[in-house]
């Protein structure tokens, strides 16, 4: 299945998570005080895995020939992303030592964070040394928990995401400076999306975490490109743990940047105005307490001050922000960054400096996003994207995106995108750019991957016919048997006969329904997936091709539902009519419910498989239904071009909403329920967590009261 790895790593997260919070509460610690330890741990570990693979690959090139057989040097791990781990700070020799009855374990990691900042001069004052606030079993079992073998398997990508989860998760417990320093990662890579950072120079001046850097790196790595022969990364950044943090974060992911401490208002570190080919931020938004008399005449605020109140501050910094991206830009460069959605239609001296910055015809992508994108923020914003060497024809023109109905929900309070609709966002772009081709390869992916899903299908269901056949079978002796008891009623037979009756019906049903629908996925295989239609009218036919097999599909997962909901319903009833040893001998109740959990499982491994060949489906439905032509066209409510007079027209507005309109309000034929349910228990997971949340807290409370 193509997304299993992806799932296998978000499981991998979330358990990481739930055992290290778990620690935590262990050790009555606070977030903040665990906070930088417990990254220290994963940057500890993902050195060794860099370390190894190094070692490995250095071994390799010298058996080989193709490096000379000569004394190994630090450069030697260097050239291959890693960095040199003297013995005392590989994980492995600390964890050897750690079993050694009387080792200092709190002290063994510190060493080994200090050894590694003498080797590696970037980090040095970085990484955290602070392990002794923890009891030694508590950061025993901390290390333990990142040492076992699918850790230490662990790729570059992966160990980056397990950082960047740590760091959103501290980042909803407001960790550190309420979570501020943590921009989400779906945000992150649209605006990477858009403005693609593959050379020259990157400058983040409110870089926090480094998360801009990271998915620049991503997106050039994507592409076939090497990061580090690229670009080169420049950061501003006033708090200086937030530092450390971005500076670890870059080195977990095998990256370096110039990272200085600075208020941006004030501080040009590193002189790049006007030198810089990429600028991406998420600088804090609506600061009012920015000095007028310290930023007059900086050059960097070409189109004047936003407003100047009666205390001689400015009354909101964000078009200071704006001003900086714009000038730091080279006349080719372009900018990226996420701001207040009041900034967009602000009206006194921040629309006179809109009206500026739109009158350069630079202003090139703006997107809506919807409320709940932020760990620790509800409010809604807008991505910005600036443009110094737009094309002519596009020069006095802004494309407006409105994606507030585009999200995915992550838990109750919080929204992000999926790859898939970051992509269709990307992919709308593209059209603007009259980039046709990505758009048409994209939906030919989305194509390739429906046939890539729909050939595991028969494989998963097989799985879940062979539990339901041995169910069955056994169901098949409890009637017989039951329906012979003189002790028990004969409502209860009749019911459990009825239920037998309508298991082997519904079986019956659906074993044609599924044949007839494999037998066509079959045919739809091998008709389109080894020659991909990769122009826009042979794709209409495929989609359509496949549209009455999606149907279909629905279908079928409503019928393996309704085979695992009769066959329990028969098996909790077993359960009641076991009411001597002679029916337990014939039902065996364990065995039984062994294999109801068998068939659980292989229910949500077939309704999973089917429903993501559906999924890239309806990605396929969304693009050429809005974009049927493979053009950019006006979508009611999504996507309008609009030229500066229209925005003049609109009081200098850069709201996406004022301009595309709002959809109509219309049946969703492809209602997407299991996504609705999904997103329904997930509310009520959250809710249910909160609820024990706040019942220990009180149960603390009253201790605490001695009640």
């Amino acid at each position: 299945m193509a997304n299993e790895t992806f799932k296998d790593i978000e499981k991998l997260e979330n358990d990481l998570w739930e055992a290290a919070d778990n620690l935590r509460a262990n050790s009555k610690l606070t977030s903040s005080d665990y906070f930088m330890p417990v990254l220290g741990v994963i940057f500890l570990r993902h050195a060794a895995n860099r370390f190894d693979a190094a070692d490995r690959q250095i071994k390799s090139d010298q058996a080989s020939g193709k490096m000379p057989k000569r004394k190994v040097l630090p450069a030697d791990y260097i050239a291959r992303r890693s960095l040199f781990l003297p013995e005392t700070a590989r994980y492995d020799w600390i964890m050897q030592q750690a079993a050694i009855s009387g080792s200092d374990l709190p002290k063994l990691i510190t060493d080994a964070m200090t050894a590694i900042e003498a080797e590696f001069e970037p980090l040095l004052g970085v990484l955290p040394k602070d392990y002794g606030i923890f009891e030694t079993k508590v950061l025993e079992d901390l290390m333990r928990l990142f040492n076992s073998e699918q850790i230490k398997q662990a790729t570059g990508d992966v160990f980056g995401r397990i950082y960047e989860y740590f760091l959103a998760k501290f980042s909803i417990q407001k960790a550190h400076d309420n979570g501020e320093f943590f921009t989400p990662s779906s945000l992150v890579q649209t605006i990477v999306n858009v403005i693609e950072p593959d050379h020259g120079t990157i400058l983040d001046p409110a870089c926090g975490s480094g998360g801009m850097f990271v998915q620049s790196s991503h997106f050039i790595e994507h592409e076939g490109g090497d990061t580090a022969k690229k670009v080169v990364f420049f950061g501003q950044e006033k708090n200086r743990d937030t530092i450390h943090i971005a500076k670890m974060n870059l080195a977990v992911h095998g990256l370096e940047g110039k990272i200085a401490e600075a208020i941006t208002y004030y501080n040009d570190e590193h002189t790049l105005v006007g030198k810089c080919d990429f600028v991406m931020a998420n600088p804090p938004f609506n600061v009012d307490l920015v000095d007028a008399e310290r930023i007059k005449g900086d050059p960097r605020l070409p189109f004047g001050l936003p407003g100047v109140n009666k205390q001689k501050k400015v009354g909101n910094g964000n078009y200071l922000w704006i001003s900086y991206f714009w000038s730091y830009l080279n006349e080719k460069g372009r900018a990226g960054f996420v701001m207040s959605s009041q900034a967009s239609s602000a009206g006194h001296g921040e629309k006179e400096v809109r009206q500026k910055i739109v009158e350069t015809g630079d202003v090139d992508v703006m997107i809506s996003i919807r409320s709940n994108f932020f760990y620790t923020r509800t409010v809604p914003c807008e991505l910005w994207h600036l443009d110094r060497s737009k094309p002519t024809e596009h020069k006095d023109k802004v494309l407006m995106i409105d994606a507030r109905n585009i999200y995915r929900k992550v838990t109750r309070k919080i929204y992000d995108f999926s790859p898939e609709q970051m992509k269709n966002i990307a992919a709308i772009v593209w059209l603007y750019r009259g980039q046709q081709k990505r758009f048409l390869d994209l939906i030919t992916n989305y194509l390739g991957s429906i046939c890539k899903e729909i050939k595991e299908i028969p494989s998963v269901l097989t799985i879940f016919e062979n539990n339901l056949e041995d169910l069955q079978g056994r169901f098949n002796s409890l009637v017989d048997a039951v329906s012979k008891h003189e002790e028990i009623a004969s409502e209860k037979k009749q019911s459990l006969k009825d239920a037998f009756v309508e298991l082997n019906e519904a079986k019956k049903a659906y074993i044609i329904d599924k044949e007839k629908l494999i037998k066509s996925l079959r045919l739809f295989n091998d008709k389109y997936s080894e020659a991909l239609p990769k122009e826009n009218d042979t794709q209409h036919i495929m989609r359509k091709a496949f549209e009455p097999y999606a149907e279909a599909i629905r279908g079928l997962i409503k019928q393996v539902d309704l085979l695992f909901k009769l066959a329990a319903r028969i098996a909790d009833l077993g359960v009641e009519l076991i009411i001597d040893d002679e029916l337990a001998a014939i039902y065996d109740r364990r065995a039984a419910a062994k294999i109801k959990k068998q068939l659980d499982e292989g229910r949500k491994a077939a309704v999973e498989q089917m429903k993501i060949s559906v999924y890239f489906y309806r990605q396929v439905v969304w693009l050429q239904d809005r974009f049927p032509k493979a053009k950019l066209t006006d979508v009611l409510g999504l996507v309008k071009l609009v030229n500066i007079k229209e925005i003049e027209h609109s009081d200098w507005s850069l709201t996406p909403g004022r301009y595309v309109g709002v959809a109509p309000q219309i049946e969703d034929e492809d209602f997407d329920f299991e996504q609705t349910m999904r997103d329904i228990h997930t509310e009520l997971a959250d809710l249910n967590k909160e609820a024990i949340d706040l019942a220990e807290k009180i149960q603390e409370n009253f201790e605490g009261l001695g009640i």
